[in-house]
C-alpha cells in the first residue's frame, strides 16, 4: 500500500516561496470571516461588555498562538503536511486517528459556512418574496429546519460542491474579492451602528450583565476555552501552510502579527455592533446576517446578502475544504484525492446539523467550540512534547512514507499516543455530556463537571505529559 500522493509528498526548499507577509495576509484573510464576527458578539449576548469581550478574545488567540507556532516549526523545518507530520507521533495508520478527528471537525465548520451562506440567500429571497419564509414545513421539528432555509442551504451546498469540482484554483478570484470587501463591509457596519447609536459613547457604555464575580468568572473561563478552541482546528494542521515557509522566522513572525491582530480588531466591530443591536431594537442581535435582514431597504439587504454568500464562499473553500481533503487523503492516498476529499467534507457537513451548532450562543460556545477543543487540545499536547521533548526536533522525512521504518511502531500504530490520547479526552465526557444535556447535571459530581470549561487545556496538559511519561519509560526500558 502506499502511504504518499503528490497532496502528502514533502515540499522540496526551492519550493518554499511563503514570507513573512504571506501568513500574516493568511491570518488577516481567515479573520475576516463571519464566525469570527460572530465568535466576538456572542460574547456580549452571554452577558458580557464590549471590554471584557475584547480582553477575552485577545487572550484566547495569544494562548492559541504558542501551539500554532510550536506545530508550524515541523512544516517549516521539513516541508511536510499535518497528517505526514503526525505519524511521527501516532504512526504511519496511527496519524488517521488525529487527521479523521481534525477533519471531522473542519466538516462541522464548513457546514457552518454553508449554513450561512445559505441563510444569506435566504434573506435575500425572503425579502422580495416574503411568502418564502413561511413555506410548509417538511422537516420534523426536532431538526428545528424550516423549508424556506433548508431550500437556500442545500443550493449553496451544491455550490460549494461545483467549486470542489472545479478545483481550488477557481477560488482564487473570489478570494480577492473577499480581501476588499469584508473589510469595506464591516467598516460600514462598524459606522452604521456609531450612527444608529447616537455615537460610541452610548455604545460602550453598555455595562456587563453579570451581577456578581462568581456569575462573570463562571461565563469567562469556558468562553476562553471557547475562543481558543476556534482555532484549535488550525492549531493542528498549521503545517499544511507552514511547509511552504521560506524560514522559521517567517512563519512565526507571520502568525504573530497576523492572528491576534486581526481577530481582536474585526472582533472589536462585533462587539460594537452587537452592543449597539441592543440599544437600537431593544435585544441584541448576534448573528450579522439576521442583521443585516432588518435594514428597510430590499437593495441593500439584498447587495449585503450576495457579497456576504460570496466572501463565505470563498472562505469555506479555503479554510474547511484544503485541510480536510488532505486528512482524507491520508486514509487511503491512492484512492482519495482533493475532490474525492472535498466531496467527503460536503455530506458530513450536512449530517452533523449545522443549522443547530449556532442556532444560539450558548450552543456555539459551549457545545461547539468547547466541545470539539476537548478532542484537539490532547492531539497538540501529544505531537508538541512528541517533536520537542521526545525527538529534540529530528525526523527522518522518508521513513515517514513507509512501512517497517521507525515510526511503524506496532502495526503501524503508536500505542502510547493512542492511550494518551484516549486518557486526555476521558476527563472531559461527563462536562460535555451534561452540557449538551444527554444526562442530568446532578449525576456527575460538579469537581468532575467542571473541568469540562477547561477543556482545551486540561486535554492538552493530560496527554502531553502521560505521552512523555510513557516514552520516558518505554525508552529506559529499552536502554
Amino acid at each position: 500500500m502506499s502511504y504518499t500522493n503528490e497532496d502528502l509528498a514533502a515540499i522540496e526548499i526551492k519550493d518554499r516561496k511563503w514570507s513573512t507577509w504571506n501568513y500574516a495576509a493568511l491570518w488577516i484573510s481567515m479573520s475576516l470571516c463571519i464566525p469570527t464576527y460572530m465568535l466576538s458578539s456572542s460574547l456580549i449576548e452571554g452577558g458580557m461588555n464590549w471590554w471584557e469581550a475584547i480582553l477575552t478574545v485577545f487572550l484566547g488567540n495569544s494562548i492559541v498562538l504558542i501551539p500554532m507556532i510550536l506545530n508550524g516549526h515541523a512544516g517549516a523545518r521539513y516541508g511536510i503536511p499535518f497528517p505526514v507530520f503526525a505519524r511521527s507521533s501516532f504512526g504511519v495508520r496511527g496519524a488517521n486517528i488525529p487527521a479523521i478527528l481534525r477533519a471531522i471537525v473542519a466538516c462541522g465548520w464548513f457546514g457552518i459556512q454553508t449554513w450561512i451562506g445559505g441563510f444569506a440567500i435566504f434573506q435575500i429571497v425572503n425579502v422580495w418574496f416574503p411568502s418564502f419564509g413561511s413555506l410548509p414545513q417538511y422537516f420534523p421539528d426536532s431538526w428545528g429546519l424550516a423549508t424556506g432555509p433548508a431550500i437556500t442551504f442545500f443550493l449553496f451546498w451544491l455550490l460549494n460542491m461545483f467549486v470542489v469540482y472545479l478545483g481550488v484554483d477557481s477560488i482564487k478570484k473570489l478570494l480577492v474579492f473577499k480581501a476588499i470587501f469584508l473589510p469595506v463591509a464591516a467598516l460600514a457596519l462598524l459606522f452604521w451602528a456609531i450612527w444608529a447609536a447616537d455615537g460610541l459613547g452610548p455604545i460602550l457604555s453598555q455595562p456587563s450583565r453579570f451581577k456578581t464575580n462568581g456569575e462573570f468568572w463562571t461565563f469567562f473561563f469556558p468562553a476562553l476555552t471557547g475562543m481558543v478552541g476556534f482555532w484549535a482546528t488550525l492549531s493542528l494542521n498549521i503545517p499544511d501552510f507552514t511547509r511552504y515557509a521560506k524560514s522559521q522566522r517567517d512563519q512565526i513572525l507571520g502568525q504573530a502579527i497576523g492572528l491576534p491582530a486581526s481577530m481582536t480588531l474585526f472582533a472589536f466591530i462585533g462587539v460594537v455592533v452587537t452592543s449597539a443591536t441592543a440599544i437600537v431594537f431593544g435585544q441584541t442581535v448576534w448573528d450579522p446576517v439576521v442583521l443585516a435582514g432588518k435594514f428597510p431597504s430590499r437593495i441593500l439587504v439584498t447587495l449585503a446578502m450576495i457579497a456576504v454568500a460570496i466572501s463565505t464562499l470563498a472562505t469555506n473553500i479555503a479554510a474547511n475544504i484544503v485541510s480536510p481533503a488532505n486528512d482524507f487523503s491520508n486514509l487511503s492516498p491512492s484512492k482519495i484525492d482533493f475532490r474525492r476529499g472535498g466531496y467527503i467534507t460536503g455530506v458530513i457537513g450536512i449530517l452533523i446539523f449545522p443549522w443547530k451548532l449556532i442556532a444560539d450562543p450558548t450552543g456555539y460556545i459551549f457545545n461547539w467550540l468547547i466541545g470539539y477543543s476537548s478532542l484537539l487540545g490532547p492531539i497538540g499536547g501529544i505531537m508538541i512534547v512528541d517533536y520537542f521533548f521526545v525527538r529534540r526536533q529530528i525526523i527522518v522525512v522518508d521513513e515517514l512514507y513507509r512501512r517497517e521504518s521507525r515510526y511503524w511502531y506496532s502495526g503501524g500504530f503508536n500505542r502510547k499516543a493512542v492511550a494518551a490520547l484516549l486518557i486526555g479526552i476521558a476527563p472531559n465526557v461527563p462536562g460535555f455530556l451534561t452540557t449538551a444535556k444527554f444526562i442530568p447535571l446532578e449525576s456527575v459530581p460538579g469537581f468532575i463537571s467542571g473541568l469540562y470549561h477547561y477543556a482545551w487545556f486540561v486535554g492538552f496538559a493530560i496527554s502531553g505529559l502521560v505521552y512523555y511519561a510513557l516514552s520516558m519509560k518505554s525508552n529506559k526500558n529499552n536502554k
